[in-house]
């Protein structure tokens, strides 16, 4: 075969690539919306209806506790599928599994039975696992120079549904009433529907397979070599073996800790301090919208900049934002100003170290990787949480900020690490 005929099957290659990542993005980020307002709806009111059953507050935050731990819980079995079958039936998967979550709350909820209430939390907690593994859906067959890209607007696409789905909460209300039902389970009528709807999307138009087509050009580039579809095991070395593999999964967990340890008190502290209820959900609302609203710049300037660079600069805005809010005493202003560079910081941490993770690995260990790092995340983020409150009681809120602000000096380690074990191995653009 002659060079020109070379270069015009690659180019064939590409192209064909090319179109099923377009595909493939809009389809996630489709699914990312309609999936995002069953999250968003239901995180509104799940903590309320703990507190209605249990006639106690101090169950409350148990209901996104149970979330968190769900998200963990279902991190390594959605990530088994894909790695088996490919990120279509593992996504839509993760959906359906949600909606059954949704059903099995309004069923604990309507009967009184709490313990099967937290049971549909867990499963509901596979939205969110979900939601997370969708971005590394987007990265299957990204291009070096739109990864970042590709990756963030899928993030991104969530923005829409957090905003949107707390707003339903009084139509929600209003179907309830007519199934019967409390009006606090109205968002979780929504979630259920919300979440088949993501599921039958992403089964339906994720095709081709974005991971399937990246493994079969990767089977290809080595002449028809057959790739194995590795475990978990395999998956945790390579990922001991790469090490800007270690440096994104250490920013991942350590950016997802800093937020939620912070974030969790926050409403708690600014209670403390007189806020009214609409002033602590506005904060909230600006958080959210720091950690997804600007997603699409950050996996620009990932993309132009570098990865390292990127969740290094993540670091530093984590740090900013716990002096901020550290110092901010009971001033709303002060501490809005830090929660948005909270939420801020995580993004830039999550996109730039998602996008290294997912470049740093072959594709047959990716799957196993992701779902390892997700694991780690929300565990993470479920210990800090759990913690937190704990903090907050014994030295404050500028303690809290502190102790949480550490949390970013491993990171910063491990890059020095990392950096300069690539430079020895003769990859310095790996910065």
């Amino acid at each position: 075969m002659s060079t020109l005929e070379e270069s015009a099957a690659d180019r064939a290659v590409r192209d064909r690539a090319a179109h099923i990542q377009r595909r493939a993005v809009a389809t996630l980020m489709l699914s990312q919306v309609v999936g995002g307002v069953g999250m968003g709806t239901a995180l509104a009111v799940g903590g309320l209806i703990a507190e209605r059953l249990t006639g106690s507050q101090s169950w409350s935050g148990l209901a996104v506790t149970m979330i968190t731990l769900g998200a963990a819980l279902f991190a390594l079995p959605l990530a088994a599928i894909a790695a088996r079958r490919g990120r279509r039936p593992g996504l839509s998967t993760g959906w359906f599994v949600a909606a059954l979550g949704a059903l099995v709350v309004i069923a604990g909820a309507h009967i009184g039975v709490f313990p099967l209430f937290l049971l549909g939390m867990v499963l509901f907690g596979a939205g969110t696992a979900t939601n997370l593994q969708s971005r590394y859906a987007a990265a299957d067959l990204a291009t070096e120079r739109r990864r970042g890209r590709d990756l963030s607007v899928v993030v991104w696409a969530t923005t829409i549904g957090s905003v949107a789905g707390p707003n339903l909460t009084g139509p929600g209300a209003a179907v309830a009433v007519r199934l019967g039902l409390m009006p606090l389970l109205g968002p979780f009528v929504f979630a259920a529907v919300v979440f088949v709807a993501a599921g039958l999307l992403t089964l339906v138009l994720l095709r081709p397979d974005p991971l399937v087509t990246a493994r079969e050009m990767a089977a290809g580039a080595d002449q028809g070599a057959a790739r194995p579809k590795r475990g978990f095991g395999a998956a945790l070395r390579a990922i001991g073996r790469t090490p800007m593999a270690v440096l994104a999964v250490t920013t991942i967990v350590a950016s997802h800790a800093v937020m939620v340890a912070v974030m969790t008190m926050t409403p708690v502290h600014m209670a403390h301090g007189g806020a009214e209820l609409t002033v602590i959900g506005l904060t909230i609302s600006l958080h959210i919208a720091g950690m997804f609203a600007l997603s699409p710049v950050v996996g620009w300037l990932a993309d132009r900049f570098g990865r390292v660079r990127t969740l290094l600069a993540g670091q530093g805005i984590l740090i900013v934002s716990a002096v901020v809010s550290g110092m901010a005493g009971h001033s709303s202003a002060l501490v809005a100003t830090g929660l948005v560079l909270l939420g801020l910081g995580w993004s830039f941490g999550l996109v730039s170290a998602s996008t290294l993770l997912a470049e740093s690995l072959d594709v047959a260990d990716r799957p196993g990787a992701q779902g390892l790092s997700d694991l780690a995340m929300n565990l993470g983020g479920a210990g800090c949480g759990a913690l937190s409150g704990v903090v907050l009681a014994a030295i404050g809120f500028g303690g809290l900020n502190g102790l949480a602000a550490l949390l970013t000096l491993p990171v910063v380690a491990v890059a020095v690490w990392a950096v300069a074990r690539e430079r020895t191995a003769g990859r310095p653009s790996a910065w």
